[in-house]
């Protein structure tokens, strides 16, 4: 937003100089990006002031004036009528390159001449060259956030002036136009959800030829806006003056009523900005009984725009509300002035106001017989009324700032409130949309009184120890022990592709975003599989050799059950995962170790040294993302908790990897949990130890034979190991061979080689009775 700041102190005038406004403007919030002079910076050109103008001796039309800048004077040959003391103008001085040309020093009729004094045109601003171009006034350049759309207009900065200086505000005095005929033009809002107000007025006999004043052009260069027409300047004009966008239609162009309505599928409209359009069902139009005749709030129709030829003109004033403007101009790839505003929020209480004002000024420019204004209301928004704690806002401000000043700030900002003795109740006016709850009100006390004056205090915490149960490990501790095992951390968007979630958690219908960041990102991960494949592709495409990658985090999943609370919200389960995948060789090459690949057991390790001392179990199961015959599902303590495996040999060559890399994802809550240390008497008997080699049924489970001989062991056994699995010609077909390490000890006394034996006799019938298996010979 340009701001002119001569058209600014025309409504509000403080006593403080330019650069001291924009500072007190920008301590309050609205940003001032940039304040310079009118005229941007052209190389040899400088301000001027005229100190001396005389007749030129040997012509009529000419001026010798005396001008100073920068500590010299310099005399200048001149032309225009409106040069006189005192008046700053730019200077061009000799060598300075304009579009017309190099300045150069030359005698004029006689007389010698040590530059240019330049009119708009000279600099190349603008077509007017009817004189010098004054240089006394500045341009703030405001860098508005998107809730401050009140200040999108000259009277809208002017009320923020007058709030924070005191400073009286003189808006500029709008009279009701008497009408001179009776003519209207009947409109209909048919879509009230959309329109809310829709005011307007004829007006008949117009000049559309006529010339915008000079006073007017320079106030809309200077605001940013192009000289168009005298009836589009008008209503650029009133747009940056009142923050009211306006728009003339050809009256004698427009076919049947006016109706605001949605659009229909397949209609389209020719724009002001030479687009062809097509609307549907969620775009607001203006329509007649010919189709669309433009976007409503954003740009009118090519077919009833107002031209040379226009003699009678409908001027109209509406409000739009926000959602139904918000994101339409770039659905089309551009944006107006207009749409700028109404997607912000317009004031919806100056409609009237906006016609009568754009009315006097184009009877001023134009001539022209005004009909009577037609206002039609339908639905407006409710300004509700925002509750403000006095005790709530000084804390929040940590400053105690009395009621009194409160009540002092709303006044400023022209708020209605009522008080009692522990909160104001405050009713926003129809221009300020951002005013809704009770932290935008503590945010007007706070930067009416001033950012600069709250005094900046570093945050004070008591230093408590924090509890840390024993029964329980932290995320970081799981973090590191994946370390140690030569993992590295990745951190992963929790928004993936639909076809991960296909091909590694067989999941057709995951949550889809409504606005994803980018098409390929559009549903929330229910596994954190793919994401870890991605980074093991990513890193083998750039030659890394060996990897090793972890991550933990949340995942999605539809649950009809959940309800809002720390790992869900209501129908959605956000519970957290370890996932970890492993590529390449096991160990970097070395001298004493014989090259291999990573397999399943080395990563089951890894998993089994991330849970310890939880032990946890293994059970063959099928998984989408992995080898049907090299996965595994994941116990502890009976219930499934997650799955390891190798990946599935398709999407192995789906995503381009040589071979498969192994990966395991499990619950990270399970895991986070971990038994107390229980007290077992310390032996210092000598332990004896004995191998056994039986031969079992080829599909017997290794982990059932374990568990049996868990469940009814002697009690001197400490433990059983799985050292060895043979199959070969030496055994009958159909069976296998394991061998087992048996370490028995006692507390007290050293065992002979008889109760060892009896011992290791006692396992071998076990097996024999629960699995038939015999002592191999």
């Amino acid at each position: 937003m340009l701001v002119p700041e001569s058209w600014l102190r025309a409504f509000c005038n403080p006593k403080l100089s330019g650069e001291k406004l924009a500072e007190r403007l920008t301590m309050a919030g609205v940003e001032v990006e940039s304040y310079q002079s009118a005229v941007p910076a052209i190389a040899g050109v400088v301000v001027a002031e005229v100190r001396s103008v005389a007749r030129h001796p040997n012509a009529d039309k000419l001026t010798v004036c005396t001008v100073s800048a920068g500590g010299e004077s310099y005399r200048v040959v001149c032309g225009a009528p409106n040069v006189r003391v005192g008046m700053r103008v730019p200077l061009a001085r000799v060598g300075a390159k304009l579009p017309g040309g190099e300045i150069r020093k030359s005698s004029i009729r006689g007389v010698e001449s040590d530059g240019m004094l330049c009119s708009a045109r000279d600099l190349g601003l603008s077509d007017d060259h009817s004189g010098l171009l004054e240089l006394d006034d500045y341009v703030m350049t405001l860098k508005l956030t998107p809730n401050r759309a009140d200040c999108l207009s000259i009277l809208g900065v002017a009320r923020e002036v007058s709030a924070l200086t005191g400073a009286r505000l003189l808006p500029v005095e709008i009279k009701p136009v008497g009408r001179e005929n009776s003519r209207k033009h009947p409109v209909r809002i048919s879509a009230p959800a959309g329109c809310g107000r829709f005011a307007g007025r004829v007006i008949l006999g117009v000049n559309s030829s006529a010339k915008t004043p000079d006073w007017m052009k320079q106030r809309l260069e200077r605001a940013g806006q192009r000289s168009i027409s005298a009836l589009v300047d008008v209503t650029n004009y009133v747009m940056l003056e009142l923050g009211r966008p306006l728009h003339v239609y050809d009256l004698d162009k427009l076919r049947g009523p006016i109706d605001v309505r949605w659009g229909r599928k397949g209609e389209r409209v020719l724009l002001l900005n030479g687009e062809e359009v097509e609307v549907d069902a969620s775009v607001l139009c203006i329509t007649d009984d010919s189709g669309a005749i433009g976007l409503a709030g954003i740009m009118g129709g090519e077919s009833t725009k107002a031209d040379e030829a226009t003699k009678n003109i409908f001027l109209e004033s509406a409000f739009f509300h926000p959602d139904a403007i918000a994101g339409r101009a770039r659905r089309y790839n551009f944006s107006s002035d207009a749409s700028h505003r109404f997607e912000r929020g317009v004031d919806f209480d100056n409609n009237v106001d906006g016609i009568e004002r754009a009315t006097r000024l184009i009877l001023e420019l134009c001539g022209g017989e005004p009909g009577p204004t037609v206002d039609k209301v339908a639905r407006l928004p409710k300004r509700k009324p925002v509750a403000m704690r006095i005790a709530r806002a000084q804390k929040v401000i940590g400053v105690p700032i009395a009621a009194k000043e409160m009540a002092s700030v709303f006044t400023k900002l022209g708020f209605q409130f009522k008080k009692n003795a522990q909160a104001f109740t405050v009713t926003p006016p129809s221009y300020r949309f951002d005013i809704a709850i009770e932290e935008d009100l503590i945010e007007e006390v706070a930067r009416i009184h001033g950012f600069d004056r709250i005094a900046a205090h570093p945050p004070r915490v008591a230093a408590v120890f924090a509890r840390s149960p024993e029964a329980r490990r932290s995320l970081h501790e799981l973090r590191e022990r994946l370390a140690a095992c030569d993992y590295r951390e990745v951190i992963s968007f929790s928004f993936v592709e639909p076809a991960w979630e296909a091909d590694f958690a067989g999941e057709a219908n995951p949550i889809r975003l409504l606005n994803p960041i980018a098409s390929q990102q559009s549903v929330m991960r229910t596994s954190l599989i793919g994401s870890l494949v991605q980074k093991v592709k990513y890193n083998h495409d750039r030659k890394v050799p060996r990897i090793r990658v972890f991550e933990i985090g949340r995942v999605f999943l539809r649950d009809a059950a959940a309800k809002d609370g720390p790992l869900s919200v209501a129908g959605v389960r956000q519970p957290v995962r370890v996932g970890a995948a492993a590529f390449g060789p096991l160990a970097d090459e070395q001298w004493d170790e014989p090259p291999r690949g990573v397999d399943f057991f080395d990563v089951k390790a890894d998993l089994e040294s991330l849970s310890a001392p939880l032990p946890l179990r293994f059970e063959a199961a099928a998984h989408p993302a992995f080898h049907p015959g090299r996965a595994a599902r994941i116990l502890l303590e009976g219930s499934p908790v997650g799955s390891i495996g190798e990946l599935h040999p398709k999407w192995q060559q789906k995503y381009g990897l040589p071979h498969a890399p192994v990966v395991f994802e499990v619950d990270a809550e399970p895991l986070q949990g971990v038994p107390l240390p229980r007290p077992e008497a310390v032996s210092d008997q000598p332990p004896v130890v004995r191998d056994i080699a039986l031969v079992f049924q080829a599909d017997t489970p290794a982990q059932a034979v374990l568990d049996a001989i868990e469940a009814e062991k002697p009690s001197i056994v400490r433990s059983v190991r799985l050292f060895s699995l043979y199959r070969g010609a030496s055994l009958p077909a159909g069976t296998k061979s394991l061998a087992f390490r048996v370490v028995m000890q006692d507390t007290e006394r050293t065992l002979t080689d008889a109760e060892a034996d009896a011992a290791r006799d006692a396992l071998v019938s076990l097996l024999g009775r629960r699995f038939s298996a015999t002592l191999r010979t």
